[in-house]
């Protein structure tokens, strides 16, 4: 079963300067493999019952599928990519040119399938607790200094917390974890995460 586009999306397809044979391209497979085509986080996202499966998304130097659940299947191939070593369930596969994803069309198929059968089969990825994250000193401070701050930082969605905690702690020196926390303040005040 064919998966339908989506005609609200079309618009997002045809305004794209970067990488636009390629989403289509992309965009044809995934549908190839009976999903449901929506919009959500700014990107094309292919669901199934409501649940995500996989999304096509574009940065600079490539485009890539995202597999939401990517560390749960089997990658035999070798072609999930971790975006960094916090990302604990997404992987993406990565593409420069149509022709490399017109080559990996059967793969990308199988791959697709295979998280297909993962989000039926109910399979979850176990987390690492939210508590194993450490709030460095410097962003302590700040939430003495500022109460508000604080608050606001508790009422994230822990996945925002998380990536502020490791983006603060992963500079080595405290005057760049404290550049960092500073730079993020209003962010966090109005409270958005750190791509948001």
């Amino acid at each position: 079963m064919k998966g339908e586009r989506n005609a609200k999306i079309d618009p997002y397809f045809n305004k794209l300067k970067k990488w636009k044979e390629e989403f289509e391209k992309l965009r044809e497979i995934v549908l190839d493999c009976g999903l449901t085509e929506e919009f959500k986080w700014m990107h094309p996202c292919y669901t199934l019952d409501d649940k995500n499966i996989v999304l096509i998304h574009g940065f600079k130097d490539y485009c890539a599928l995202l597999f939401h659940k990517g560390a749960l299947l089997k990658d035999p191939h070798g072609i999930l990519v971790q975006q960094t070593e916090n990302v604990q369930s997404a992987r993406q596969i990565r593409f420069t040119s149509v022709r490399q994803i017109d080559e990996m069309q059967l793969i990308l198929k199988t791959y697709i399938d295979e998280a297909v059968e993962v989000e039926k089969a109910g399979l979850q990825i176990s987390y690492k607790a939210h508590k194993e994250y450490v709030i460095p000193e410097e962003l302590e401070n700040k939430f003495t200094e500022i109460p508000d701050l604080k608050a606001a930082f508790e009422a994230l969605t822990p996945g925002r917390q998380r990536g502020y905690i490791l983006h603060f702690s992963s500079a080595k020196q405290a005057k760049t974890r404290e550049s960092r926390i500073e730079k993020y303040i209003g962010h966090i005040l109005n409270g958005k995460g750190m791509d948001d």
